[in-house]
Protein backbone atom coordinates (compact mmCIF):
# COMPACT_ATOMS: atom_id res chain seq x y z
CA UNK A 1 0.00 0.00 0.00
CA UNK A 2 1.42 3.41 -1.13
CA UNK A 3 0.07 6.67 0.09
CA UNK A 4 0.26 7.83 -3.33
CA UNK A 5 -2.24 6.02 -4.66
CA UNK A 6 -4.76 7.77 -1.97
CA UNK A 7 -2.94 11.76 -3.10
CA UNK A 8 -1.77 12.40 -0.01
CA UNK A 9 1.07 14.45 0.36
CA UNK A 10 3.05 13.19 3.57
CA UNK A 11 5.89 15.26 5.57
CA UNK A 12 8.05 12.64 7.96
CA UNK A 13 9.31 14.88 10.82
CA UNK A 14 12.03 12.99 12.76
CA UNK A 15 15.03 13.50 15.06
CA UNK A 16 16.96 12.56 18.05
CA UNK A 17 15.68 11.90 21.23
CA UNK A 18 15.27 15.11 23.05
CA UNK A 19 15.24 17.00 19.65
CA UNK A 20 12.12 18.83 20.44
CA UNK A 21 10.25 16.96 17.84
CA UNK A 22 6.50 16.95 19.74
CA UNK A 23 7.29 21.20 20.02
CA UNK A 24 7.54 21.35 16.10
CA UNK A 25 4.68 19.18 15.59
CA UNK A 26 2.53 20.92 18.01
CA UNK A 27 3.44 24.35 15.52
CA UNK A 28 2.28 22.29 12.29
CA UNK A 29 -0.65 21.48 14.38
CA UNK A 30 -1.78 24.91 14.46
CA UNK A 31 -2.05 25.75 11.17
CA UNK A 32 -4.68 23.02 10.89
CA UNK A 33 -2.19 20.27 9.74
CA UNK A 34 -2.95 16.55 11.06
CA UNK A 35 -0.37 15.26 12.88
CA UNK A 36 0.19 11.37 13.27
CA UNK A 37 2.67 10.42 16.08
CA UNK A 38 4.34 6.86 15.81
CA UNK A 39 4.04 6.91 19.51
CA UNK A 40 1.22 7.59 19.88
CA UNK A 41 0.16 4.82 17.89
CA UNK A 42 2.59 2.50 19.82
CA UNK A 43 0.57 3.06 22.58
CA UNK A 44 -2.55 3.03 21.08
CA UNK A 45 -2.44 -0.62 19.21
CA UNK A 46 -1.01 -1.97 22.76
CA UNK A 47 -4.75 -0.55 24.72
CA UNK A 48 -6.67 -2.65 26.54
CA UNK A 49 -8.93 -4.96 24.59
CA UNK A 50 -6.83 -4.34 21.22
CA UNK A 51 -5.57 -7.38 19.41
CA UNK A 52 -1.90 -6.33 20.30
CA UNK A 53 -2.16 -6.57 24.14
CA UNK A 54 -4.11 -9.61 24.18
CA UNK A 55 -1.60 -11.09 22.05
CA UNK A 56 0.97 -9.64 24.40
CA UNK A 57 -0.77 -11.64 27.34
CA UNK A 58 -0.95 -14.78 26.04
CA UNK A 59 2.42 -14.86 24.92
CA UNK A 60 3.80 -13.17 28.10
CA UNK A 61 1.22 -14.15 30.55
CA UNK A 62 -0.51 -11.70 33.45
CA UNK A 63 2.82 -10.88 34.91
CA UNK A 64 2.86 -7.84 31.89
CA UNK A 65 -0.78 -6.35 33.12
CA UNK A 66 -1.45 -4.01 35.39
CA UNK A 67 -4.40 -4.44 37.89
CA UNK A 68 -6.91 -2.36 35.45
CA UNK A 69 -5.48 -4.52 32.58
CA UNK A 70 -3.67 -2.12 30.75
CA UNK A 71 0.18 -2.91 29.50
CA UNK A 72 2.78 -2.74 32.24
CA UNK A 73 5.30 -1.69 30.20
CA UNK A 74 8.38 -1.57 33.03
CA UNK A 75 7.56 -5.26 33.49
CA UNK A 76 7.35 -6.00 29.47
CA UNK A 77 10.95 -3.34 29.12
CA UNK A 78 12.65 -5.70 32.08
CA UNK A 79 11.17 -9.09 30.43
CA UNK A 80 12.57 -8.18 26.91
CA UNK A 81 16.00 -6.71 28.03
CA UNK A 82 17.21 -9.70 29.19
CA UNK A 83 15.98 -11.91 26.28
CA UNK A 84 16.66 -11.11 22.76
CA UNK A 85 14.43 -13.98 21.16
CA UNK A 86 11.83 -12.37 23.65
CA UNK A 87 12.35 -8.81 21.71
CA UNK A 88 12.18 -10.30 19.13
CA UNK A 89 9.03 -11.91 19.12
CA UNK A 90 7.46 -8.68 20.54
CA UNK A 91 9.03 -6.85 17.53
CA UNK A 92 7.54 -9.31 14.99
CA UNK A 93 4.22 -8.26 16.68
CA UNK A 94 4.18 -4.38 17.18
CA UNK A 95 5.61 -3.45 13.90
CA UNK A 96 3.06 -4.97 11.65
CA UNK A 97 0.14 -3.36 13.81
CA UNK A 98 2.29 -0.09 14.50
CA UNK A 99 2.36 0.70 10.62
CA UNK A 100 -1.17 -0.36 9.87
CA UNK A 101 -2.85 2.16 12.25
CA UNK A 102 0.00 4.87 10.77
CA UNK A 103 -0.78 4.04 7.50
CA UNK A 104 -4.43 4.01 8.22
CA UNK A 105 -4.59 7.38 10.19
CA UNK A 106 -2.51 9.28 7.44
CA UNK A 107 -5.09 8.24 5.10
CA UNK A 108 -7.97 9.39 6.68
CA UNK A 109 -6.21 12.64 7.30
CA UNK A 110 -8.82 15.70 5.46
CA UNK A 111 -5.64 18.43 6.31
CA UNK A 112 -3.97 19.69 3.37
CA UNK A 113 -1.15 17.16 4.28
CA UNK A 114 -0.06 15.17 6.64
CA UNK A 115 2.75 15.11 9.34
CA UNK A 116 4.44 12.24 10.36
CA UNK A 117 6.25 12.25 13.40
CA UNK A 118 8.53 8.82 14.37
CA UNK A 119 11.55 8.84 16.29
CA UNK A 120 12.86 5.84 14.08
CA UNK A 121 11.31 7.41 10.54
CA UNK A 122 14.78 6.46 8.92
CA UNK A 123 15.14 3.16 10.54
CA UNK A 124 12.05 1.56 10.57
CA UNK A 125 11.71 2.60 6.61
CA UNK A 126 8.36 4.90 7.39
CA UNK A 127 10.07 7.49 4.86
CA UNK A 128 9.16 5.36 1.97
CA UNK A 129 5.59 6.70 2.59
CA UNK A 130 6.57 10.47 2.81
CA UNK A 131 7.06 12.84 -0.15
CA UNK A 132 9.05 15.30 1.83
CA UNK A 133 11.71 15.04 5.18
CA UNK A 134 12.09 17.29 7.80
CA UNK A 135 14.72 16.73 10.70
CA UNK A 136 14.53 18.44 13.69
CA UNK A 137 17.98 18.70 14.85
CA UNK A 138 20.29 19.79 18.04
CA UNK A 139 23.42 19.15 19.08
CA UNK A 140 24.25 16.36 21.03
CA UNK A 141 25.16 17.73 24.10
CA UNK A 142 21.73 19.45 23.60
CA UNK A 143 19.90 15.78 23.33
CA UNK A 144 21.54 14.48 26.44
CA UNK A 145 20.38 17.89 28.95
CA UNK A 146 17.01 17.57 27.88
CA UNK A 147 16.50 13.83 27.81
CA UNK A 148 18.14 13.91 31.35
CA UNK A 149 15.78 17.01 32.63
CA UNK A 150 12.66 15.95 30.77
CA UNK A 151 12.65 11.75 31.17
CA UNK A 152 14.80 12.11 34.90
CA UNK A 153 17.35 9.42 33.53
CA UNK A 154 20.97 9.33 34.52
CA UNK A 155 23.56 10.99 31.41
CA UNK A 156 24.77 7.31 30.78
CA UNK A 157 21.44 6.11 30.18
CA UNK A 158 20.48 9.23 27.52
CA UNK A 159 23.97 8.34 25.64
CA UNK A 160 22.75 5.02 25.54
CA UNK A 161 19.54 5.42 23.68
CA UNK A 162 21.24 8.21 21.70
CA UNK A 163 23.82 5.77 20.69
CA UNK A 164 20.55 2.82 19.70
CA UNK A 165 19.51 5.80 17.19
CA UNK A 166 20.44 6.67 13.61
CA UNK A 167 24.00 8.83 14.22
CA UNK A 168 23.12 12.42 14.08
CA UNK A 169 25.25 12.99 10.56
CA UNK A 170 23.68 10.01 8.92
CA UNK A 171 20.32 11.25 9.61
CA UNK A 172 20.76 14.80 8.40
CA UNK A 173 21.95 13.28 4.86
CA UNK A 174 18.83 11.83 4.75
CA UNK A 175 16.74 14.55 5.13
CA UNK A 176 15.38 16.88 2.69
CA UNK A 177 14.97 19.69 5.15
CA UNK A 178 16.80 20.60 8.30
CA UNK A 179 15.32 22.51 11.32
CA UNK A 180 17.60 23.62 13.94
CA UNK A 181 16.25 23.73 17.41
CA UNK A 182 18.63 24.76 19.46
CA UNK A 183 17.34 28.73 19.42
CA UNK A 184 14.67 30.96 20.51
CA UNK A 185 10.96 28.92 20.26
CA UNK A 186 9.99 32.25 18.22
CA UNK A 187 12.64 32.17 15.67
CA UNK A 188 11.83 28.44 15.36
CA UNK A 189 8.15 28.76 14.88
CA UNK A 190 9.08 31.74 12.04
CA UNK A 191 11.10 29.00 10.30
CA UNK A 192 8.41 26.28 10.50
CA UNK A 193 5.60 28.80 9.45
CA UNK A 194 7.86 29.41 6.23
CA UNK A 195 8.36 25.66 5.80
CA UNK A 196 4.38 25.21 6.24
CA UNK A 197 3.69 27.51 3.39
CA UNK A 198 6.33 25.56 0.87
CA UNK A 199 4.99 22.31 1.95
CA UNK A 200 0.74 23.76 1.18
CA UNK A 201 2.78 24.51 -2.49
CA UNK A 202 4.33 20.94 -2.73
CA UNK A 203 1.13 19.34 -1.45
CA UNK A 204 -1.70 20.96 -3.36
CA UNK A 205 0.93 20.25 -6.79
CA UNK A 206 0.68 16.68 -5.59
CA UNK A 207 -2.82 16.44 -4.71
CA UNK A 208 -3.54 18.49 -8.76
CA UNK A 209 -1.74 15.88 -10.18
CA UNK A 210 -3.15 12.79 -8.33
CA UNK A 211 -6.43 13.48 -7.89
Amino acid sequence: MTLSAVGKWVLGLTGGIGSGKSAVSDMFEQFNITVVDADIVAREVVAPKTKGLKEIKAHFGEQVLNEDGSLNRAQLRHIIFADESQKAWLNNLLHPLIREKILSDLNSATSQYVVLVAPLLFENNLDKYCQHTLVVDVPVEIQISRTVRRDNVSEQQAKSIISAQMKREDKLAKADDVLDNNRDLTLVASDVETLHARYLIKANAFNATNN
